[in-house]
């Protein structure tokens, strides 16, 4: 016996993701694992793989065209390094359970068992197919709209990353232009549960602490030393 109607219960789709979908079947293949058909392969189903293909290439654009407004300043090495973090698989991975992708995937038994709800590769891969088929329901103009605010915090921490890494730079610049050394990070303290660690470290120049810093693991704790030894140095005048 083959079907035609939807499997999934999408009478909250607005609700769950926030966009009303016309034609119920495309939001149906973009929850559609190949994994699903595999074990169902009398059901006259398509999984979303064209849909991903397809929403890649949409959301390569509109990202692009998000980044290009947004930083007119910015050369092109550094919008399509912007660009690259956001369309990236674990980003995307992240927007999809944040709209609630995940527990509505069609799945197969032993992909499911596996833990495949969960996984980041189906998450990333079914947000691309969720936007393909957005885009094939509504156009463009109502992908952009959705997708925008979705990436407003990813793109808040990348840029707050690349400045905690200029400020390793920074520093670095300046120990071996005044000291002749390069900053060396020492863990001061850990402390909290293993699912919740806060690492200290601090920064020392010719064996002079300058600043220190704490983090969810060292490389954010030394950044944040980083920053604290350059709020020192300026405060000082050594530092323009």
């Amino acid at each position: 016996m083959t079907t035609t109607k939807p499997l999934l219960d999408l009478s909250d789709h607005a609700e769950r993701f926030g966009v009303r979908f016309n034609d119920l079947g495309l939001l149906q293949r973009a929850l559609t694992h190949r994994s699903y058909l595999n074990e169902h392969p009398d059901l006259r189903l398509e999984d979303n793989e064209r849909l991903e293909f397809l929403g890649d290439a949409v959301l390569d654009f509109i990202v692009a065209e998000f980044l290009y407004e947004r930083f007119p300043g910015l050369r092109e090495g550094h919008l399509t390094r912007l660009r690259a973090g956001l369309v990236r698989n674990d980003t995307l991975a992240i927007l999809a359970q944040k709209i609630g992708i995940g527990e509505m995937l069609l799945l197969g038994k032993g992909e499911e068992d596996g833990g495949g709800r969960a996984r980041s590769s189906n998450l990333g891969s079914a947000f691309e197919a969720f936007a393909g088929a957005l885009y094939l329901d509504q156009g463009l103009d109502v992908v952009r709209t959705f997708v925008k605010p979705l990436f407003d915090p990813s793109l808040e921490v990348m840029l707050r990353e690349q400045s905690d890494k200029d400020a390793k730079s920074r520093l670095q610049e300046w120990a071996q232009a005044h000291v002749g050394e390069t900053p060396q990070y020492r863990t001061v303290s850990i402390s909290g549960p293993d699912h919740q660690r806060e690492f200290t470290l601090e920064v020392l120049v010719g064996g002079d602490r300058y600043g220190i810093g704490t983090g969810r693991n060292k490389q954010s704790a030394a950044q944040a030393a980083a920053n604290d030894a350059l709020t020192t140095l300026q405060q000082k005048g050594w530092l323009d």
